[in-house]
């Protein structure tokens, strides 16, 4: 098959599209089975053994669930014609086979051999697809994180690629998100400069472009570069009322000054009424995004 039909499969996976609801399953089962095929791991991997992978994956960055179910992709994506099973299994109605099935029967899955060497033969292909699983599913600020827990080391791949995003984010974001927080993190008041160029802060989404955010006063925070990835992480959200919340299962050395010294206290506001966040985009973070449960004020 061609490159771009290649590219094509991947970016048109069937997933759960409802509400604004994050899917990210499939992504993070297809990211770490690229993985694998880095590392030359090109055989089948075994449910068995990369189930506690994918569970810490969307535990880690998928949405806020007590009950994660990785087995859901695993099977499913056989669906989208880039991933093989090696076992005939019994499914249901909905298409899933229960994990203890997948586990008893050591079912294991693979891309298909075409898609798996054209990969092998071509870094650059391999790399797009990286990239554009990333930019499509998730934003910059965690694109590392990812990698990383999954292990894919780009820099390996040699050469660049340009993301051609499907979705174009307005240029003027960043600037109209700056400006309306007075050039200023709106949690810790960072706001260094280097003669006339702002170091280190950026417009964050609070409802990711990825999920449809707009890219509008109302939906967007000044945060310095730390507190933009722990927002996009997680581990800490903000309520209608700009209130900074924290979550429980932040800890750590760091957490006091980053941020249980912020919790329950008002974030900075911009600079008029109409850029307050929207309820609707920081209900959607509390959602999609913010991990564990509220501590007390």
């Amino acid at each position: 098959m061609s490159e771009s039909t290649l590219v094509t499969l991947f970016l048109n996976i069937n997933t759960w599209k409802s509400n604004g609801e994050r899917a990210p399953h499939k992504p993070l089962l297809l990211l770490l089975a690229l993985g694998k095929l880095q590392q030359g791991e090109s055989d089948f991997m075994p449910y068995a053994e990369v189930e506690e992978k994918l569970k810490d994956l969307l535990i880690d960055f998928g949405r806020p669930q007590k009950n994660v179910r990785p087995h859901y992709s695993f099977i499913r994506l056989a669906n989208d014609g880039i991933w093989t099973l090696d076992k005939v299994i019994q499914v249901n109605s909905s298409g899933d086979a229960s994990p203890k099935e997948l586990r008893e029967k050591q079912v294991g899955g693979k891309f298909t051999e075409e898609i798996t060497q054209q990969l092998k033969q071509n870094p650059q292909l391999f790399r797009e697809v990286v990239q554009r699983l990333l930019d499509e599913n998730f934003p910059d600020t965690i694109h590392q994180d990812i990698l990383d827990a999954v292990g894919i080391e780009l820099d390996k791949l040699g050469g660049s690629f340009q993301v051609r995003r499907i979705r174009k984010r307005d240029p003027q974001f960043r600037e109209s998100i700056l400006r309306a927080y007075e050039y200023q993190c709106a949690v810790c008041g960072f706001g260094v400069r280097l003669k006339h160029k702002v170091l280190a802060l950026e417009a964050a989404h609070i409802m990711w472009h990825q999920a449809g955010g707009p890219d509008v006063e109302v939906n967007g925070l000044a945060l310095c570069a730390t507190h933009h990835k722990l927002f996009d992480l997680g581990a800490f959200t903000v309520n209608p009322d700009l209130r900074l919340l924290v979550s429980d299962e932040v800890n750590g050395i760091g957490a006091n000054e980053w941020l249980l010294q912020h919790h329950g206290k008002s974030i900075r506001a911009p600079q008029k009424k109409s850029f307050y966040p929207s309820p609707d985009f920081t209900i959607w973070h509390v959602n999609e995004v913010f991990k564990g449960g509220y501590r007390d004020v």
